[in-house]
């Protein structure tokens, strides 16, 4: 068996069915090893790059499962390189397979075709695990050992090279084996009694769950209800707990409430907003985090529990029903305040929320909505009603712009079934435009709007509030988005307001054929950026 072929069957061993690639020379034995797994493994190939990988990286974030893509090395895996980023700052399960040059000519920089000092650094900078396959015998193993990493711990990408001459390389290989993740740290009862004792007193607790918590959803919904907490579902964690819940808030109720709060229970999310910005003097703080690097990014919890959230909250949601206490009025309380800071949201918000509430109607309850870097965006992590999980997909703190038609892509490919919906702006959706083409040829039925304003929105507005005015570089000229979708072979519509957005919807999502873009035209947003980057209401401890 080649090392190409090792490495395909590796793939399908452990349950990957599609890969994101764009093939090149160095990598031409694997895509001749693809090509005979095609009844097995799909191959969906794209026109840049950073498609590839944004697409690995939407599957993956819709899923939860890990995805596969594949680029041939320097310019090829710089391309791809921000998507990397991004699947590193939001816990996605990414293998990156990349080629790489011959192998004898690693390191010495003789002038190889793709060749850049230290891809193997690069590729370590961006992925918690990674390693160069150099002969066909590696190739079983490392494959192996790559998912067992995807699978353990905290999820985030992992990597594999192989140089050229190393693909096409044959021999005996070891058993292919489906790769088993390490053990998770045991659940410690006795520190589970602690923290469920401390939250049960408390007479104000607050939960923040981050994308660590999708495994635990059930058992946080029971421990709201059983403590009365409200729950702050930040970006990567929106959809643990439905947005309709009454326990449920975003960021500008929970900043309101944190302020008051003398418990807190954070379970799988750096929390980094709070814990960094809003101050944590006065407050006692749980912990449930499988980094134990991140447990103490912020300083020591009161009280941390090292593990998997779907291992540790059923014994901790257990433990807390026997130590609750009464919280009369309690509930009352979070209703009024989620109504006047929520009402004022959405009043000084109304452009934007005009236009969330059309898509939202719209939307299936099962749809996914891929966030992106502009105006309705931004106020949709404070405005828009996540009902599920993994129905709301964000690039994280990362913030990579053009990011989004691409991820959802990847997200509609991996789920064919869910309604997937895009929303960027002009200038972000025309960093990955031309996978379009990429959407047209697969019959990927994405449904993507383009708020479009002629600018970089978001910086020409800083420009104008801290800049006296000065506004340089941010003004856009833009295609006609309908001829534009059209020459690809994509529906095209354009949309003059909420309501003409709603109606276009529903011919995008009835046209199951391929993609469809929607352009709405719009002006200057009023700023949302009042009610996200939230001052201090706390000393910090």
């Amino acid at each position: 068996m080649s090392t190409a072929q090792a490495v395909v069957a590796g793939l399908l061993a452990n349950g990957i069915e599609t890969i994101y690639a764009l093939p090149g020379v160095q990598n031409d034995p694997f895509f001749d090893a693809l090509y005979h797994a095609q009844n097995r493994l799909r191959v969906i190939h794209t026109r840049h790059e950073q498609g590839a990988a944004y697409m690995a990286l939407g599957a993956a974030l819709a899923t939860g499962r890990p995805q596969a893509m594949a680029v041939v090395p320097g310019p090829g895996l710089l391309n791809a390189s921000a998507a990397l980023a991004t699947a590193y700052s939001t816990d996605a399960r990414v293998l990156a397979i990349s080629g790489q040059i011959p192998l004898g000519a690693i390191g010495r920089m003789t002038g190889q075709l793709h060749e850049i000092r230290d891809q193997t650094g690069l590729l370590r900078s961006m992925t918690k695990w990674n390693a160069m396959v150099t002969g066909p015998a590696d190739a079983p193993a490392a494959v192996e050992e790559a998912f067992r990493q995807l699978l353990s711990g905290r999820p985030r990408p992992v990597a594999l090279e192989v140089p050229m001459d190393v693909w096409p390389r044959t021999g005996l290989m070891p058993a292919l084996r489906t790769a088993e993740p390490l053990p998770a740290p045991p659940v410690d009862e006795e520190v589970v009694e602690q923290a469920a004792r401390l939250l049960g007193a408390a007479e104000r607790p607050m939960l923040v769950v981050g994308g660590g918590a999708h495994a635990a959803r059930e058992e946080v919904r029971r421990i709201a209800e059983a403590l009365a907490a409200p729950v702050l579902s930040v970006r990567m964690g929106r959809g643990v707990l439905d947005g309709r819940h009454p326990l449920a808030v975003t960021v500008p109720a929970a900043h309101r409430l944190w302020a008051e709060a003398d418990a807190v229970l954070v379970v799988g999310s750096r929390a980094s907003g709070a814990l960094g910005g809003w101050g944590t003097e006065g407050l006692k703080l749980v912990r449930v985090e499988i980094d134990a690097e991140e447990m103490h990014r912020f300083g020591a919890p009161t009280i941390g529990l090292q593990g998997d959230a779907a291992a540790i909250l059923p014994a901790l949601a257990e433990r807390i029903a026997v130590h609750r206490r009464a919280r009369p009025g309690r509930m009352e309380h979070i209703a009024g305040v989620k109504a006047e800071v929520m009402g004022r949201v959405a009043e000084r918000l109304a452009p934007q929320q005009a236009f969330l509430r059309a898509m939202r109607e719209v939307l299936p309850e099962d749809g996914i909505l891929v966030d992106e870097l502009t105006q309705v965006g931004y106020a949709g992590r404070a405005l828009w009603p996540v009902h599920g999980s993994r129905t709301y997909l964000s690039s994280g703190y990362q913030g990579t712009l053009g990011w989004g038609l691409a991820a959802a892509l990847g997200a509609k490919a991996a789920r064919p079934e869910a309604p997937v919906l895009s929303i960027s702006g002009d200038g972000g959706f025309m960093f990955n435009v031309q996978e379009l083409a990429t959407a047209v040829q697969h019959g990927i039925a994405v449904v993507a709007v383009v708020f479009t304003d002629n600018a970089y929105g978001n910086v020409r507005g800083f420009q104008k509030q801290h800049y006296g005015g000065r506004v340089i570089a941010t003004e856009l000229r833009n295609p006609d988005f309908v001829r534009l979708a059209e020459s690809f072979g994509a529906l095209g519509l354009r949309a003059e307001g909420p309501a003409a957005l709603g109606e276009a919807l529903r011919r995008g999502f009835a046209n199951a054929d391929g993609p469809t873009l929607i352009e709405v035209p719009v002006g200057e947003f009023p700023s949302p950026w009042e009610f996200l980057m939230l001052p201090k209401v706390r000393p910090a401890g």
